[in-house]
């Protein structure tokens, strides 16, 4: 059932943009992308906010997946999700990717593997047809180590390795990070973010779609 409800919202929003010129944007992600821990996820989710705030010339598809790597032999994978084959039913013009969370646990975490993977995953979405524009975030702060969760390889591995190949392929990063260290108490977790914190993550974002 789920499945099928998801379907026909994608099919929804392109039908309504086969009849409106707007831009799409796929929000590419984990839990912290989904909504996890917010009340009402499908109204304070970042990816929504981010549609608000962008305003009626944009459609924004939330396309995250709790608990997903990167990294294709993490323990699970964004490549086997049904989100990941939505990105390309819904056909973007602009892909907004923080994954990475959940790679730094260390039962997942190999630098080489999610450079290589991270890699390929750029390489997949630039098949899609609209030749969507990718902007690669740099993931909000782990507060503290939780679910193997660390801050420490996101700093100094994650972070590195999303800066080395948006440099690489010429690709624009929005920073997440540095702008949301101050932000722990809105992290109740110490994980993932509240309606404030994300409402600040899709102001950030939207501020970087705009330029």
């Amino acid at each position: 059932m789920r499945r099928i409800i998801n379907f026909c919202v994608v099919f929804l929003i392109l039908l309504y943009s086969c009849t409106t010129k707007i831009t799409r944007v796929a929000c590419v992600g984990d839990s912290i992308t989904e909504g996890y821990g917010l009340a009402v996820q499908s109204k304070t989710g970042y990816p929504v906010v981010l549609g608000s705030i962008l305003g009626s010339g944009y459609m924004v598809l939330n396309s995250g997946r709790s608990a997903t790597t990167l990294q294709k032999k993490g323990d699970f994978p964004y490549w086997i999700c049904k989100e990941f084959s939505n990105v390309f039913a819904f056909n973007p013009d602009i892909i907004v990717i923080k994954l990475g969370t959940n790679d730094t646990k260390p039962n997942n975490w190999q630098a080489d593997r999610y450079e290589e993977d991270y890699q390929a995953l750029i390489d997949t979405f630039r098949t899609i047809p609209a030749n969507p524009r990718i902007y690669l975030c740099l993931p909000v702060p782990a507060f503290k180590t939780k679910w193997g969760i660390n801050d420490s390889t996101v700093k100094n591995g994650v972070i590195p390795i999303v800066e080395k190949l948006a440099e690489a392929n010429h690709l624009p990063v929005i920073d997440l990070y540095h702008p949301m260290l101050s932000q722990g108490a809105n992290f109740p977790d110490s994980i993932h973010p509240n309606e404030q914190a994300a409402k600040m993550m899709a102001d950030i974002i939207a501020k970087e779609i705009r330029k």
